[in-house]
């Protein structure tokens, strides 16, 4: 049986959203510094491609010479599939640290390879969420739970790629010179809002259960739920795909609201964390407000807070919304202030719909 070498075993810990190996005893056999020249493992090639496929991550966390190491993943064509490279000599901890703030995603969504016990020790000490692997087990991980999302999307065969996009949107952002809302308007950016259908349920899913930052309550749904609120009167689903100078983001939001005839309930509103910075969230908060005040209902949002995601709060309440009530587990129901002015449509975010599609006032529930 594979066990890693964390504590994090005690509970239960998301699916792993990317994998740091180590690169000499790891990756290949051999030690690049003594002039070897080694190939990788054939059983750590296969584990590569396969958790690839199902949209896991690779990362690089080894202690070697940066420009020998990153010529030789190259040599090999194994460059390309890792989003983000450490190479150097300081603590294999930090690495990791770097790399979870690199990709914008939970420290506890890693896990790290390595055959040197007292490197797996060291990031195990600092990051008990960390799931720490032998490298002899590498062919074992993709038959672990772990590594097993519930659904492998066509967005998650490619989300090396989209990661890819925004690494290079952020080494554009760093090199520019001026305000952080004068960057935003060069990229170009092009929210596309739309009603939900059934090709989009596996990913919608898979939004539900990978996000957790820009999540206002935490709500998931399985593929039937979904089935059923895209077809429900009383509730409207909506998915958000964002594009920009550099790409595709892919869809990376999903609405789900509880409409009656006096008020458009936001049961769940989330957004990739890969558009966190893109203003992105208050552009659609503003559009479902001015969509719910256009049918003459007025706009309220539910919040469940959680370790991570009081930004979502943040956005709602600059967004317009003010408290109403709080119940038990801390949560709140926000309506959004009639004196208020909505986010304005015409923001570095542009907003595309497809041909309006009215929806009845539903029945008294």
């Amino acid at each position: 049986m594979t066990t890693p070498t964390t504590a994090a075993t005690t509970g239960p810990a998301p699916t792993i959203k990317c994998l740091v190996w180590d690169l000499d005893g790891t990756l290949w056999q051999g030690t690049l510094l003594e002039g070897d020249a080694p190939q990788p493992d054939a059983a750590a090639l296969t584990t590569l491609h396969t958790l690839d496929e199902r949209g896991i991550l690779h990362a690089v966390a080894s202690r070697s010479d940066h420009a020998l190491a990153t010529a030789h993943l190259a040599a090999l064509g194994l460059d390309d599939l890792f989003t983000v490279v450490e190479i150097g000599w300081g603590a294999k901890s930090r690495a990791v640290q770097r790399i979870a703030e690199t990709l914008n995603i939970g420290i506890d969504a890693l896990a790290f390879i390595d055959n040197d016990a007292v490197e797996r020790a060291e990031v195990a000490s600092a990051h008990p969420a960390v799931r720490c692997y032998r490298a002899e087990q590498v062919a074992e991980l993709p038959d672990l739970p772990a590594f097993q999302p519930p659904f492998v999307t066509d967005e998650s065969r490619v989300r090396r790629h989209l990661y890819g996009a925004e690494l290079s949107r952020k080494k554009a952002q760093e090199s520019f010179e001026g305000p952080a809302g004068e960057f935003l308007a060069t990229l170009g950016l092009t929210l596309t809002i739309r009603p939900a259908d059934e090709d989009d349920l596996q990913r919608a899913h898979e939004l539900t259960v990978r996000t957790h930052q820009l999540n206002t309550t935490g709500q998931t749904y399985d593929m039937d739920e979904l089935r059923t609120l895209i077809s429900s009167p009383h509730h409207q689903v909506l998915v958000t795909s964002l594009e920009d100078r550099y790409g595709s983001y892919g869809t990376i939001g999903l609405a789900v609201s509880e409409l009656t005839a006096e008020t458009s309930t936001l049961q769940l509103l989330l957004l990739s964390c890969r558009v966190m910075s893109r203003g992105v969230g208050p552009a659609l908060i503003g559009h479902l407000v001015r969509e719910a005040l256009a049918a003459g209902r007025r706009p309220v949002a539910e919040f469940v807070p959680t370790d991570v995601n009081r930004v979502m709060l943040i956005n709602l309440r600059f967004a317009g919304f003010e408290v109403i009530s709080r119940s038990g587990g801390g949560r709140i129901l926000l309506g959004f202030d009639p004196s208020a002015e909505p986010h304005p449509a015409d923001g570095a975010v542009r907003i595309v719909t497809p041909p309006a599609q009215p929806v009845p006032a539903p029945s008294p529930l």
